[in-house]
């Protein structure tokens, strides 16, 4: 019954066009128990599922590059999110994965890990709609720095879309002055997270009329040119005060300062810590420097190009607080499909591999949305019911499996048709 409610969201999403049967065996059996190629045989025959050779396995990997089956599972999905509305702003962000081998090539370098590995990686960029979905996903090289992977990828979506009018929401790892001109220069809207370094100059006209008190959720904004010569550009910076935020800060502060006085009392050996001065012939605590982070806990910058008159500050930061979708995508990719770490050696095999995911993670994300229930506990409730088939002697039964009310419910709930 698992295989058959995935089966059904897979054919919801219009994944039968790309015609290949050991591809879609090959998504559900990773929803179902993400393994290896050799496991991925075990797991559909353990489901009454005719399981391909591991030759055929091979064959259909190379077949996904050679197929362009990405750029089918990539028109699905974006067929899906036009039809549910989620086209109006999308979400960016990177993650990296990482490999069981010791030696680099043209792709697999090491590079800055998420998950501190120092194994060769690749980069994954993931453009994902408001509700998490899946849109365009790429690979990069381990070791490409993030703010250059931003720009490929939405112009790549954009191009096989034929898009010409987007909201792109990003952390602050994108934010550089090339990314957001290039994104201008394409006649796109973005919002992106803003360095709170640069809040003091911003916010100075507030902070010399009101003060550094905030009221909870309060929004200022300003101004601020951004880039040098014929490519300044003058954006809107918003930004947000939150009480729950402070409360954090604050925290993280104390024990920044906590680290400071221990290496200028010589109980901690030098660091790169924050709140440490070296300016005099022993290391001391800068407390200049403790006051203004101070007076910048609790607030959160966003730089955008969208004007007042279309989106105000609270929608602007309500855009933003959407990343968390993208993130939780990754958690999927990497927990529940195991995205991660990756034993093929070649560009194709990874490329094909990272398009069976992407289309598992759509078919995972669907299901969620559809039961209100984690991928997990879903996998976990429906996994025991199967239909048994008794022989005696030319006599066949079907023995169907008693569906708790919690396991209808989640069925009833799925689209498409199929098990119910």
């Amino acid at each position: 019954m698992l295989w058959q409610a995935f089966e059904r969201v897979y054919t919801y999403l219009g994944f039968d066009a790309v015609g290949d049967e050991h591809f879609k065996n090959l998504v559900l059996a990773r929803i179902v128990e993400p393994t290896s190629k050799t496991e991925a045989i075990r797991v559909m025959e353990d489901l009454g599922i005719t399981a391909p050779s591991l030759r055929t396995i091979t064959r259909t990997l190379q077949r996904i590059e050679a197929n362009g089956v990405r750029d089918l599972v990539s028109q699905a999905c974006f067929d899906y999110a036009a039809a549910t509305g989620g086209l109006a702003l999308v979400l960016y962000d990177v993650t990296t994965l990482y490999f069981e081998a010791d030696d680099e090539d043209g792709l697999r370098k090491a590079g800055m890990s998420k998950e501190r590995k120092v194994d060769p990686q690749v980069t994954m960029g993931l453009l994902v709609d408001r509700s998490g979905s899946p849109l365009e996903i790429q690979c990069f090289e381990g070791n490409k720095a993030e703010t250059k992977t931003l720009v490929p990828v939405v112009t790549a979506f954009m191009e096989r879309h034929s898009i010409d009018d987007l909201v792109i929401v990003a952390d602050v790892g994108m934010l550089s002055a090339a990314n957001l001109l290039a994104l201008e220069d394409a006649g796109q809207r973005f919002i992106v997270g803003s360095r709170i370094t640069k809040a003091p100059y911003d916010l100075a006209d507030r902070f010399e009329k009101k003060g550094t008190y905030f009221e909870d959720g309060e929004i200022a904004e300003s101004t601020r040119v951004m880039g040098t010569g014929a490519q300044a550009r003058s954006r809107r910076i918003v930004y947000q005060y939150s009480f729950t935020r402070a409360k954090r800060d604050d925290r993280n502060i104390n024990k920044m300062i906590e680290k400071a006085e221990k290496t200028a009392s010589g109980q901690r050996p030098m660091k790169k810590d924050r709140f440490v001065s070296l300016k005099g012939k022993q290391p001391s605590v800068d407390w200049a420097l403790v006051e203004r982070a101070r007076q910048l806990t609790g607030i959160k910058g966003y730089v955008t190009n969208i004007p007042l008159s279309l989106m105000s500050g609270h929608a602007v930061v309500a855009a933003y607080h959407d990343l968390w979708t993208v993130e939780q995508s990754f958690l999927i990719s990497k927990l529940d499909l195991k995205a991660r770490p990756i034993f093929h050696r070649t560009r194709d095999s990874i490329e094909a591999h990272l398009a069976i995911v992407f289309a598992a993670l759509a078919v995972s994300r669907v299901v969620q949305a559809r039961t209100g229930v984690s991928i997990k506990k879903f996998r976990t409730r429906l996994a025991p019911l199967r239909s048994v088939v008794l022989r005696t002697g030319e006599q066949r039964h079907t023995i169907h499996p008693v569906i708790p009310d919690e396991a209808t419910e989640m069925l009833q709930n799925l689209p498409g048709e199929g098990v119910h």
